[in-house]
């Protein structure tokens, strides 16, 4: 194990720390810096003023002066119109394409029953498609969605009366082909 150091087993006490030895010379007018440390390097001298450039004197010749003119257009303000809602807009695209009174004439007529068989149009329509159906889902689908867009299709050519009343049978048989089921199906894939 080795001895603690004391300091006056190396120096004994009383006598002088020596000093450290002398540095060696430094320049003249630096100052004596340890050899760890450098003396700051003297600024460079400042350069010398820019003798003044003589401006040339202006030709003699005629001015010439050129204006360039822009024409904007400025559009005038324009009122806006207040923003319907979604029934608003609905209701005044339905009534602007077909006439409300059209529009019942042709519902009614699809949903009175026909006098020697008892049952209307649309019920008779929707009967079929509920029969198509039970003979395959995709079928009473395929039929009724083909007949109802080849009504609408007639109605978006010709705004008449008959047009209307087909369109109207035609969403019935939508309603007689559709079943609640067929979305349990598609969700989960469970049949009955």
């Amino acid at each position: 194990m080795p001895k603690e150091i004391i300091p006056s087993a190396v120096y004994p006490a009383g006598t002088a720390i020596p000093t450290a030895p002398p540095l060696p010379a430094a320049p003249h007018g630096t100052p004596n810096l340890p050899p760890w440390r450098t003396a700051a390097p003297p600024p460079p001298p400042p350069p010398p003023p820019a003798a003044p450039q003589p401006v040339p004197a202006p030709d003699p010749g005629p001015i010439e002066h050129r204006v360039t003119v822009e024409v904007v257009y400025v559009q005038p303000e324009v009122e806006v119109e207040e923003e319907l809602g979604r029934w608003a807009r609905l209701s005044a695209a339905i009534t602007g394409y077909v006439s409300p009174w059209k529009a019942l004439g042709a519902l009614a007529a699809a949903v009175i029953p026909i006098p020697w068989t008892g049952y209307s149009a649309a019920t008779t329509w929707a009967f079929t498609m509920g029969e198509a159906r039970a003979m395959h889902p995709a079928l009473g689908y395929v039929i009724a969605l083909g007949a109802f867009g080849l009504a609408v299709r007639r109605l978006t050519v010709r705004r008449s009366l008959l047009a209307l009343f087909a369109t109207a049978v035609t969403l019935f048989g939508i309603v007689g082909a559709a079943d609640w089921f067929d979305a349990v199906v598609i969700i989960t894939g469970v049949h009955r």
